[in-house]
């Protein structure tokens, strides 16, 4: 008998539109079709959680300082964080999306990724499966989502922001050169503003273009993240969709247009980084043992270092130290960092109460410290406190977007 091919998956990738803004606009209706902007208070270093499409358009997105949004559309409706509810609505969405498959990999409170691959019999199609979880998504909750139906999580993602909001795009095995053809490349994951204008060096505007490039080039170019980009611009990506499992690690990167030239410029990223890991960690009642920093040079080659902690942490401070010991064992001083992240991995459950040694009430003050920055940053969001050694002494700064944000952020 002939040998049969891989069974091609269908993956649905659900995306709540709009999620924090619209959930507010939902409970209050006189907020419908007014530019919502759920944060932190403009007048106090807050930092945009999510905004209406009302208010995006006027150039207002997640991870913007609250001023500058203020700035842009001074007519909107600025909100605080409802954690809680957000946190409701967003269970009531999964216990719809548990009906369909268990193969469910969240990745944030308002967006998932579902493999419904085998459930035809049951359900339909996966087309019908996506329909149907966008109408119950209405009914149950008044909010709508955008979904993408293709045979692999990367084809999946891009195909719900296709037609955002409320948008359906299904991408079939046969149509994906199509597809992918007449995008910009800045939508390959891990293009960033560096690596578009090295690819636009190279005459590559599209995907379709990047697609048929050369690999040897590529890889001479990029390296192996080269021949990473040039699997997506080809469609590839062999990744399974992953239930539920805990995080594995927690990290922060971003990319850098000019370069990190200096020493001081690489510990300020660091400890915004680390003091958003921690606070990441704490959220979800976690610690972590290994510290890896990650730099990414000029010329696009990557480096990593890691250190194993004595006791697992969740404090950002101490993440920072470490990292920052980490990084001095770098090159990244003498040759720039286009790209510097941190991780923390090797997670455990955080146990209460805590056990602390005899003479170790530095460590239960800090933490006492560290509960009181999270209760701020909860409400006015995150980075609407920061340390001292974070801030400009030269001038009275907004808070720039935290390090691996993606425009868009929670409810794109």
């Amino acid at each position: 008998m002939p040998s049969r091919g891989p069974m091609t998956r269908n993956i649905i990738h659900v995306d709540m539109d709009a999620f924090y803004a619209s959930v507010e606009q939902q409970d209050n209706p006189a907020l419908k079709g007014l530019p919502v902007i759920v944060g932190g208070d403009p007048g106090r270093r807050g930092v945009v959680s999510a905004a209406s499409y009302e208010a995006r358009a006027y150039g207002v997105h997640s991870a913007m300082p609250s001023s500058q949004a203020r700035r842009l559309c001074p007519q909107g409706v600025f909100l605080p964080v409802r954690m809680h509810r957000y946190q409701e609505v967003s269970n009531r969405i999964f216990r719809i999306l548990r009906e369909y498959t268990p193969l469910i990999e969240p990745l944030s409170l308002d967006e998932s990724f579902l493999d419904v691959t085998g459930c035809e019999k049951l359900f339909g199609t996966a087309l019908q499966i996506a329909v149907d979880i966008k109408r119950r998504i209405r009914e149950t909750t008044g909010l709508t989502a955008s979904a993408g139906i293709a045979p692999n999580k990367f084809l999946a993602k891009i195909a719900s922001d296709y037609r955002k909001p409320d948008g359906l795009v299904e991408v079939k095995p046969g149509e994906v050169r199509d597809f992918l053809r007449d995008l910009p490349i800045s939508k390959l994951w891990g293009v960033g503003k560096a690596t578009e204008e090295v690819l636009k060096g190279m005459g590559i505007l599209k995907v379709g273009q990047l697609a048929v490039f050369p690999a040897e080039s590529m890889e001479r170019k990029l390296g192996k993240f080269g021949l990473d980009l040039l699997a997506l611009a080809q469609g590839k990506d062999e990744r399974p969709v992953c239930p539920d499992s805990e995080a594995k690690s927690i990290s922060q990167e971003e990319t850098f247009t000019p370069d990190l030239e200096n020493w001081e410029q690489m510990k300020k990223v660091l400890l915004d980084q680390a003091e958003r890991i921690g606070w990441e960690l704490r959220k979800q009642e976690l610690k972590g043992s290994t510290v890896t920093v990650k730099v990414r040079y000029p010329d696009f080659t990557l480096a990593t270092r890691s250190q194993t902690l004595s006791i697992p942490t969740d404090q950002g401070i101490e993440i920072y130290r470490s990292a920052l010991k980490l990084l001095s064992r770098t090159e990244a001083v003498q040759r720039r960092a286009r790209l510097l992240g941190v991780g923390v991995s090797h997670l455990v459950r955080r146990k209460d109460p805590q056990q602390y040694l005899l003479f170790d009430s530095e460590r239960q003050k800090a933490e006492r410290s560290i509960r009181a920055m999270d209760r701020v940053w909860e409400k006015f969001g995150a980075g609407a406190l920061k340390r001292a050694s974070l801030l400009d002494p030269k001038k009275n700064s907004d808070p720039q977007p935290f390090p691996g944000a993606r425009k868009g952020g929670k409810g794109d």
